[in-house]
């Protein structure tokens, strides 16, 4: 065999020509610097944390701080009449109760039959109609309007009914029945609750589409509530007589305003 073994080199051995590069071996990353560096990335791609909201402006401030204390002011009134308004009556109640029943009627009356209920006996339907006087005196009187349909079809299939719907006229004309007699003049218990339940008629009749009217009159029509008849008997109780009143005519302003 020749010195060159056919050309071939050994391992240490180094080709005429050739120039030898030493090349360092790799090192592998540690595991936890690999770590370490994706955090920083996720970080950066985040953007900075954020940080505490800035405060309020001194107005917003005492706006937030006036409507809480205006708000905690009117639930503690509303409980105290509350209180007054259930309570027996008292010296207090005594002495404030003109304003104790303007806050609480109509919206806030309450009605402690609910524990003892007297179950209602007859059915009142009030109607009213307008009417214009002329110069000579004659009276024209428009058509009669049905103000307790009025208001059982605003009540009726409604979640949340309105208690103006459920008791303004009706509560009207129950104090107006209560009213001692003799009293109809204005300064009077009953010359104001005939004020107040004119004006209601008069609304309800303007609402209603009648105009120019100087004068309202209702009607009231009492039906008893029959009993239900014991189904074994199986007879059928005649309808029970209404009675109607009228009432005389009340003056009010144009168009009832």
């Amino acid at each position: 065999m020749s010195g060159t073994d056919n050309g071939r080199s050994g391992p240490g051995s180094t080709q005429p020509g050739s120039t030898q590069v030493d090349r360092a071996p790799s090192v592998p990353r540690p595991a936890s610097g690999t770590r370490l560096v994706r955090a920083q990335e996720r970080e950066a791609a985040a953007g900075d944390p954020p940080g505490p909201c800035p405060p309020l402006p001194r107005p917003v401030r005492w706006a937030v701080v006036c409507a809480v204390c205006a708000c905690c002011a009117t639930a503690l009134v509303h409980v105290c009449m509350m209180f007054l308004f259930v309570a027996p009556s008292n010296t207090v109640s005594q002495r404030y109760e003109q304003q104790i029943n303007a806050w609480i009627y109509p919206y806030f009356e309450q009605n402690w039959q609910l524990f003892a209920p007297d179950p209602q006996a007859d059915r009142e339907q009030i109607s009213a109609r307008s009417a214009v006087t002329s110069p000579d005196g004659a009276r024209r009187a428009g058509p009669w309007v049905d103000l307790t349909g009025m208001d059982e079809s605003a009540v009726r299939h409604d979640p949340f009914p309105s208690r103006t719907a459920q008791n303004m006229l009706r509560r009207a004309w129950s104090a107006y029945q209560a009213a001692p007699d003799g009293d109809e003049d204005a300064s009077g218990q009953a010359g104001m609750l005939r004020h107040y339940l004119a004006a209601i008629a008069a609304q309800r009749l303007g609402a209603h589409g009648q105009h120019g009217f100087d004068a309202v009159q209702l009607r009231i029509t009492t039906t008893p509530i029959s009993p239900i008849p014991p189904q074994a008997s199986g007879a059928r109780t005649p309808a029970p007589a209404s009675d109607t009143i009228f009432l005389p005519w009340w003056q009010v302003t144009p168009d009832g305003r």
